[in-house]
């Protein structure tokens, strides 16, 4: 397989290439698909299968399994054909067959490619790091959560309800002295003030007490998910079953000791100061890769080929399906579940694939600017941490990962590490 013309177009990142592909290439190919296809022609004088291929060629012409073994080698020789022309196709719009014998065939792709980009004045950004000091205040909201999960709800029959109670009701709604689908309960626990329920419902609430029957006026919402409901008054006849309001804990040694492996709340202080340590720390070293991240982006300069986005969401699409079906669901039921039509579902993954081309083009322009090399030993040594982290043999991992792709990988880490060492961090 051979490139024989490289033209760019008009057009950015569009490039015309000319490739051919040699007779024995092109032969292995027609017999592979021979041997795939064969089994379902039936010729007369042989068994269903076991026609040879010459007499299938002879009925059939020469040429009649050349378009699939044409297609069986354009994505070698698209590839060979990318590396002798040092361009990466990042999309297809055409293949044509131009010529094709037994000698071999010749086609046309138009083809997209990564842009080359430009960045300058990418060493000594200047970022600002998060404080990372450890306040009594947070350590103090740290054992709030802590008093917040073990919290547990005890009966209140003193006093009205109140905002933050859970209050346990019988309601049933009606609109125009008619009962609606959906709008009835027995039972329900309603946190007062959450805003889980339509504006004015759970205000209404406050101020009764146990016991009590009463009746409340709300109006739905214009964009309420109902639409025969949406803009609607409407009344609920409620029933307030019980209050219910939230005990926590007292903060003492008995507390510590029913949450952590510590006897004392001075040990157990002493230990969530490491832990929310830590917990700013990596926040912070965070923040300063997004603030690098972003600036970045902000300093490159080029044409993207949109292709490139759409390829980026389809591949987190394809990770998120993965994700899906690794908890039992498909992407079409949790599409259904949350209303997503598969516009909807590119959508809420575009920016974010936007912002990994961007970044992924900035550092591998930097590493091309910077003449950045991987050895044998930076391979070595990622391969070794992808098979720690898999829990692979590291011989399946290079299986796996073609060292062409890791080579990159490793280029645009390296350039990342060089432009944080460079950074200015205030």
């Amino acid at each position: 397989m051979a490139l024989k013309e490289c033209t760019k177009k008009e057009e950015a990142n569009k490039f015309e290439l000319v490739v051919s592909v040699d007779g024995e290439t092109f032969e292995k190919a027609i017999e592979k698909v021979y041997k795939k296809q064969v089994k379902k022609i039936n010729i007369q004088g042989f068994r269903k299968g076991k026609a040879p291929r010459r007499i299938i060629e002879k009925m059939y012409g020469t040429e009649v399994f050349y378009d699939d073994a044409m297609q069986d080698c354009y994505p070698d020789a698209l590839y060979d054909a990318a590396k002798e022309a040092d361009v990466k196709i990042v999309a297809v719009d055409s293949l044509e067959a131009v010529e094709a014998g037994k000698d071999g065939f010749t086609f046309k792709a138009e083809v997209i490619v990564e842009p080359t980009m430009e960045i300058e004045n990418y060493k000594g950004i200047e970022v600002e790091k998060k404080s990372t000091e450890v306040t009594e205040e947070l350590i103090d909201k740290e054992i709030e959560q802590v008093r917040e999960r073990n919290s547990r709800l005890v009966t209140v029959e003193d006093r009205p309800a109140e905002n933050g109670d859970t209050a346990v009701i019988d309601f049933e709604g009606f609109v125009d002295g008619e009962a609606f689908e959906g709008g009835k309960a027995e039972g329900y626990n309603l946190s007062l003030g959450s805003g889980n329920f339509i504006p004015g419902f759970e205000e209404q609430i406050v101020g009764h007490s146990t016991g009590e029957e009463f009746t409340i006026d709300v109006k739905f919402p214009e964009e309420y998910s109902s639409e025969a409901l949406a803009g609607q008054d409407a009344q609920f006849k409620i029933t307030l079953h019980e209050i219910k309001t939230k005990e926590l804990p007292e903060v003492d040694d008995e507390f510590v000791q029913d949450v952590s492996d510590k006897e004392t709340l001075a040990e157990y202080r002493e230990e969530l100061k490491t832990t929310v340590e830590k917990r700013l720390k990596d926040e912070a070293e965070k923040d300063v890769d997004n603030q690098i991240s972003e600036k970045l982006m902000e300093l490159l300069e080029g044409e993207i080929p949109e292709a490139m986005y759409e390829n980026q969401t389809n591949d987190m699409i394809r990770d998120f399906e993965m994700r899906l079906r690794a908890q039992g669901m498909d992407v079409n039921t949790y599409m259904q579940y949350m209303g997503m039509d598969v516009n909807a579902l590119k959508d809420m993954y575009k920016g974010e694939a936007e912002n990994r081309v961007k970044l992924r083009l900035a550092l591998e322009t930097i590493a091309r600017k910077e003449n950045i090399e991987v050895t044998e030993a930076d391979l070595e040594d990622e391969y070794s941490k992808m098979a720690e982290s898999y829990k692979m043999d590291i011989d399946k991992v290079k299986a796996a990962v073609p060292a062409d792709s890791l080579t990159e990988d490793v280029k645009v880490h390296k350039a990342l590490d060089l432009v944080k060492n460079s950074a200015v961090i205030k």
